[in-house]
This record gives structure tokens, sequence and C-alpha cells, in this order.
């Protein structure tokens, strides 16, 4: 027989139990739906967190006092400890090669007041660099200026909720609020940003760093966190390891800080979303599991409901080959089918979430409904080949007498 004529007698023995044929390719349905779903989440979260470190800046480097050291799992400090400083900053800013820009960062919580308006926030102590090197802009007014450095001017920048927040709907600049009981004119109001890995970018005020030390830290020269641009990708480590000479020698030779690259973050975290995604994978192949005994099941069903049929068709002269193939093509149309509307239920689901939540980027990778549809269909031959062998191996004299 022709390979049609083995697919129209596969699709006629279907259609003859329909209700039965479509509770067994549910299993498939939702096991290839899950799997496309669960992908899809995963590479939704690695490209969401992708897109959250690139608006971080690109090609950063993060320095922050305290040497880390692995030991077991947990993280430990070494014993004599230098604080980083603004002058650390700023001979990172005149020695370091393959840099383009060194922000230095002064960071607290705040209590902001205007008039019977008060709200607790982050606080932000920086130089005119942060703008360029962290990717955060004003929208309306200025940022720190290297005069508001120098004179020590108290200004602020507002973020956009805590504007709202503070003056609703009318005019914040050049308009005086207290920060920790010290007051600032507002000369900025930042961009809107959203949330960038779990932290709130408008939900912030920004001040001149010696502000910021002044506020936090008594007037001592010292910063929370020193961040670096690095010219591209490829002057990463050159940067790191000439910022890491300047601050080894300026901090008396002791390696008391600790240098983390962008690139290091995100690689760590696309090895979670890989293993993630694995797990996930192997939790919705369970479901194409149990869809695929439910199709051995249910042929192994067929298979003794149709034995007479198969002991007429061998009198006629098919051959076991013939008979064999007959019930293959049957399992695996039962797999194909449920693995094309899990698919199309998957790809739905897909649609549904991000109008649902569309900042969060999931979308449909052609990979995993390759993955998918290939996994059906052998699931389809897989738990076929057993009920097709029993039935090429019926005794047709024995058939013909089965009722």
């Amino acid at each position: 027989m022709s390979p049609f004529e083995y697919i129209a007698i596969a699709a006629h023995a279907l259609a003859q139990n329909k209700v039965r044929s479509a509770l067994t390719m549910l299993g498939v349905i939702i096991g290839v739906m899950s799997v496309i779903l669960l992908v899809s989440l995963g590479e939704g979260a690695q490209d969401y967190v992708e897109r959250e470190f690139a608006g971080m800046g690109s090609n950063i480097l993060l320095i922050t006092p305290g040497k880390q050291e692995t030991s077991g799992m947990m993280p430990i400090t070494a014993g004599s400890f230098h604080k980083l400083t603004y002058e650390n900053s700023k001979e990172i800013a005149r020695k370091a090669v393959g840099i383009k820009g060194v922000a230095p960062v002064v960071m607290g919580a705040g209590s902001v007041r205007f008039g019977n308006r008060e709200r607790n926030t982050i606080v932000l102590g920086v130089t005119p660099e942060f703008e360029p090197v962290r990717n955060l802009y004003v929208q309306i007014g200025r940022f720190v200026n290297g005069q508001d450095i120098e004179k020590n001017n108290k200004v602020c920048m507002l973020g956009t909720t805590v504007k709202e927040e503070l003056f609703g709907s009318g005019n914040a600049l050049y308009e005086k609020v207290s920060i920790n009981r010290m007051k600032h004119m507002v000369v900025g109001i930042m961009e809107q940003k959203g949330m960038t890995l779990g932290i709130n970018m408008d939900d912030l005020i920004v001040i001149p760093l010696t502000s910021g030390q002044q506020m936090f830290h008594g007037g001592e020269d010292e910063v929370f966190q020193v961040l670096v641009a690095a010219m591209s990708p490829e002057d990463l480590k050159t940067a790191a390891a000439s910022i890491r000479d300047i601050l080894y020698m300026a901090h008396d030779y002791n390696e008391d800080f600790t240098i983390t690259d962008q690139a290091s973050m995100l690689s760590t975290f696309s090895k979670i979303f890989a293993a993630l995604r694995f797990m996930l994978v192997g939790i919705a192949s369970i479901s194409l599991l149990v869809g695929g005994i439910g199709i051995m099941n249910i042929m192994l069903v067929s298979v003794r409901e149709r034995t007479r049929e198969v002991g007429i068709r061998k009198a006629v002269g098919a051959k076991r080959k013939d008979i064999g193939l007959q019930f293959l093509i049957e399992s695996v149309t039962l797999s194909g089918i449920g693995g094309g509307l899990g698919i199309a239920l998957g790809w739905l689901g897909t649609v549904g979430m991000n109008w649902w939540y569309p900042s969060f980027p999931v979308h449909t990778s052609l990979w995993s409904i390759m993955m998918a549809f290939l996994f059906s269909g052998t699931v389809g031959v897989f738990f076929g080949v057993y009920p097709a062998i029993k039935a090429s191996g019926v005794d047709p004299v024995e058939a013909l007498r089965y009722e």
C-alpha cells in the first residue's frame, strides 16, 4: 500500500472513536503546550534580566569596598579594610586604561519633605559622570554639575514618583525640599525609568556627592561604590586589571576591594536560566510521557478490539509489515495532531501573557516549537511500536475465530 492509503486507514480508524481519540490526544496536547509555555517563560525571564542590565548602562565595572572570596557557601571579607573614596575614583579616572567614565556613588535612605507631605526614599549622592555611566538622565531641568561638587551646593533631582507624591501636577523646579532635615533646591526631574532589577528607579532623589557624604558619612571622604564604564566589551578585562593595580597601591598593597563586571553577572544569570529551562522542560516532558502511555494503552485496546479485522486483512494477503505500519501510523497520527494542537495553544498562551503583562518579553521561540513537535512525534513512535508489533503478530486463523 502507498503511504496515503496507510494514512487514510489510520484517519478512518481514529474517526470511528472520536471521543476516545480526543481524550488520548489530550495528554500530548497538555505536554506540548506545557513545554512551549515553560520554555517561553524561562527565555522571557532571561531576556528581561538582560534588558534590565542593559538599562544600567553598557560595559560597567562595579567596585565595592571589601574583598569577597568564596569559601564553601559564604563570602568572607578580608581582615584589614580601606574605604573607597572620592579620591580613589579620581585617581582611577586619571590613570586607568580602557575606560570612558568613572562615577562614585554615595547611597542611603532619606526622608524627603515638602510642605505637609513627606516620603521615605533612596538618596543617591553622585557626580556629573553618573548620568552617562549609569544611563540615568534628567527629563526636565539639569543634572549635578562640577560647580555643585566644588561648592557643595544643596541641590537635588527628583525621580518622577517622588515628584508626583510631593508636588502632584504642580511645578517642582526651584522649590526647596527637606532631605533628612537638610534643605535642597530642586533643579531637575529625572526621566521615567520604571523598575530595574527590583528597584524602582523613579522613586529616588539624586544629590551632589559632597552633599551625600555630608548627609550619610559626616563629611568624611567615603563612597558606597564606584561605577566605571569601559570603552568596549573587549576593554573590560584590561580596565579591571588596571583599576585593580591602581587601588592595590592606593590601599597600601592590600586588595580589600571587589571588582565585578557586568558580563560576569550576566553570565551567571545565563547559567541559572539555562538550568531553569532544562528543569522546566523536564517537568513539562512528564506530561508528554503520560500522554504517550495513554496512546500505547489505547492502541493496545484498539488491537484487541480489531483482532477480527486484522485476521481478515491477513487472510486476504496483508503482510505483517502492513498490519504493523497501520497501527504505528495511527499512533503517530494521534501524537502528531495532539502536538500540533499543543503548539497552537502554547503560542496563544504566550500571546495572552504578552497582552496581560507587556513589560515581560515572553515569546515563542522556533527551537521550542521544533523540540516539542519532535518530542511528541517520538512519543507516538516509541509508544506505538509495541502495539504495532502485537497487532502484526496476530495469528489469522485465531483472529478469524475471535468474537
